[in-house]
């Protein structure tokens, strides 16, 4: 009787842990995902009528990196090829289907760029471990995407 009851305790403990596993498990695949963290840009799609037409990777050394806090966002570009200095400052909006970024300082080639246009308005495709920040045109058709994955 006594090894009969220490079995349906082990049973009962085993059962629980797999399920507190399974729960875990669950609610990480059904956690919201956040642009909270640190991306490198993997390449770039083109568009026609809406439809990838073409996607590239980056040049041997380009690199491309954003971090997002809750409210902030930076990136930093360094093209081997060019002694141009690339980044950005700023605070961003996230929705489920649009990223606007505006930036409030940026290098020197970037300073040129926000004094005609700080917002930075994109459709938005976010997972868990990718995210995509579309160009639209005037009439809401994309034109490209960068495409980055998390790296923390």
């Amino acid at each position: 009787m006594k090894t009969l009851l220490i079995s349906m305790f082990l049973i009962l403990t085993l059962w629980s842990c797999n399920k507190s596993k399974d729960a875990n498990l669950k609610a990480e695949n059904t956690s919201k995902p956040t642009l909270e963290g640190t991306w490198e840009l993997v390449g770039y799609y083109n568009y026609l009528d809406n439809k990838i037409i073409d996607s590239f990777k980056l040049s041997n050394g380009y690199r491309q990196v954003k971090m997002y806090t809750s409210s902030k966002v930076m990136w930093s570009k360094d093209v081997p090829t060019d002694s141009t200095e690339w980044f950005g400052f700023g605070h961003y909006k996230a929705t489920d289907s649009s990223l606007t970024e505006t930036l409030d300082y940026g290098s020197n080639m970037m300073r040129d760029i926000i004094s005609e246009r700080k917002a930075f308005i994109y459709e938005l495709e976010l997972s868990n471990k990718r995210y995509s920040q579309i160009e639209l045109d005037e009439e809401g058709n994309r034109i490209y995407s960068e495409n980055y994955l998390r790296i923390e």
